[in-house]
C-alpha cells in the first residue's frame, strides 16, 4: 500500500505493520491508524510514527530507555486491557519528541509514552499517574550528564 506523506513523499508501507490506536492520540482523536518508520536505520534511535488515515501527521519518537536508563512505566490495568497486553516483552514503548529550530532544545514527553503490544498491533498514549517524568524532558542534557 502506498500514502502520500508531508515530510517523507510518496512511501510504500506494509498494511499488516498499520498500528491500530482505537483511541487515538492525545490532541489527534480522529487519527487511528500510525505506522512506524525509521527501523531499517541502525545509526539513529529516533523513529518516525507515521499517521496513516492523515498523512500530514508525524511524531518523532524515540524509545525513552535510550534517554533515561531507568525509565520505567507504570500505567493502570485499564490501559492494559485496552492495549490486550499478555506478554509485557511484547510491548513497544516511546517517547514523542519534540524537535524545536534550536535541537539542543530537544525534548522527550516521558510522562505520557506511546506504548505499542507488537502482539496485535494496539497502540495508545499513556499518561503515567504515579510516576514523576517530566513532559518536556531535556534528551541533551541528561545525555552530557551521562558523558554522551
Amino acid at each position: 500500500m502506498q500514502i502520500d506523506t508531508r515530510h517523507f513523499g510518496l512511501i510504500e508501507i506494509n498494511e499488516e505493520t498499520i498500528l491500530d490506536f482505537p483511541e487515538g492520540i492525545p490532541g489527534f482523536e480522529d487519527v487511528k491508524q500510525f505506522v512506524l518508520l525509521g527501523q531499517e536505520e541502525d545509526d539513529s534511535p529516533f523513529l518516525w510514527l507515521q499517521g496513516v488515515d492523515n498523512t500530514d501527521l508525524a511524531f518523532a519518537v524515540i524509545d525513552p530507555r535510550v534517554i533515561k536508563l531507568d525509565y520505567v512505566v507504570d500505567v493502570e490495568d485499564a490501559e492494559v486491557e485496552i492495549l490486550g497486553i499478555r506478554d509485557t516483552k511484547k510491548v513497544l514503548m516511546y517517547a514523542i519528541v519534540v524537535v524545536p529550530e534550536d535541537i539542543s532544545q530537544m525534548t522527550a514527553n516521558l510522562k505520557a509514552p506511546i506504548l505499542i503490544n507488537a502482539d496485535n498491533n494496539k497502540g495508545k498514549q499513556v499518561v503515567m499517574v504515579h510516576e514523576d517524568y517530566p513532559i518536556k524532558y531535556r534528551i541533551f542534557e541528561e545525555r552530557q550528564k551521562l558523558g554522551g
